[in-house]
């Protein structure tokens, strides 16, 4: 029997916490909640409410973020011989009934890690409000780019289980300490190349509040996501591989930048000095905006069809 441990961050969730816990279903061998620096402390209204064996309590003396509070747990689940780790979020917005959907693929060889898509099917969006809908479909592109998981959407969704000879690969001291951090995670996954699969979801919006505002966070995530996407295409397609698609990711933006300067300037000398340009300067610059924009979507084409496809941890428990 696998052992399968969850992983509940906890800043001000003593509202629904408790009701969080008690639907966690019986197949969970231990229940880590991780308390934050919470100013409601979180962590004494659980030991104080909550009778369920299972639940260990973990503190931070001062608030980190979500991902500190997730990599402290992970940690802990690690040391004590979990398989399997599930995150889901203290809020009541996920059925913890669901666990078992999550761990499946993973049980199954299918996945190293799945995560929730609440945009999966379209009945599942009548309450989720159009702002977060607007916000998180612009994030799951970016994220598409920044970590090659094309297949896959609604990278801000906190309802993750991963196998936990996967997430002893990544390097967790290095993971996003905030609100980027199911992004990064993505991203880490990315370069060991594991397996993620989406799991449909349906968060269930109550009266509750999000920290995390849309319009002030994509900004911040896009330079994130744009750090990631660089760092990730030089890992995966110069350090430790090698395609014809690396020579694309190179020529094509140049090609680009050459074409797109050339012409501009021979456009802007030709405005001053009234002197048409050259048909070899017009087909020079036009060619070069041409052939770099066909490498640069062959590369994109070759970057979607290499989407990891076997599960690595079938081969680490070997």
């Amino acid at each position: 029997m696998p052992d399968i441990s969850v992983v509940i961050p906890c800043y001000r969730e003593t509202a629904k916490v408790a009701d969080t816990i008690a639907r966690v279903p019986d197949l969970v061998s231990r229940i880590y909640c991780v308390d934050d620096g919470c100013p409601d402390a979180t962590g004494d209204y659980i030991e104080t409410h909550v009778a369920d064996g299972r639940v260990q309590v973990l503190r931070h003396e001062t608030n980190q973020g979500v991902g500190a509070a997730m990599v402290t747990g992970y940690r802990r689940a690690l040391a004590d011989g979990a398989d399997i780790i599930v995150k889901i979020d203290g809020d009541g917005q996920m059925n913890p009934q669901s666990i078992k959907r999550f761990v499946r693929p993973i049980l199954q060889g299918q996945a190293d890690y799945t995560k929730g898509n609440r945009f999966f099917l379209l009945r599942n969006l009548d309450r989720m409000p159009k702002r977060r809908i607007i916000g998180n479909a612009a994030l799951s592109f970016l994220s598409k780019l920044s970590t090659g998981y094309w297949r896959n959407f609604d990278p801000t969704n906190g309802f993750t289980a991963i196998h936990a000879r996967v997430l002893e690969l990544l390097p967790l001291e290095r993971l996003h300490k905030g609100f980027f951090f199911e992004s990064d995670m993505l991203y880490r996954l990315a370069t060991v190349r594991a397996v993620v699969v989406d799991i449909p979801e349906r968060a269930l919006y109550r009266d509750e509040e999000s920290q995390v505002r849309i319009g002030n966070v994509i900004p911040i995530f896009t330079a994130k996501h744009l750090r990631n996407f660089c760092a990730r295409l030089f890992y995966c397609y110069f350090l430790r591989d090698f395609h014809l698609a690396s020579i694309e990711w190179l020529a094509g933006p140049l090609l680009m930048i050459f074409g797109g300067s050339y012409g501009a300037s021979h456009w802007y000398a030709s405005s001053v000095t009234g002197i048409e340009a050259s048909a070899g300067t017009v087909m020079l610059a036009g060619l070069s905006l041409i052939v770099g924009l066909q490498l640069l979507l062959s590369a994109i084409g070759f970057d979607i069809d290499n989407q990891p496809r076997m599960a690595i941890h079938t081969v680490l428990d070997q």
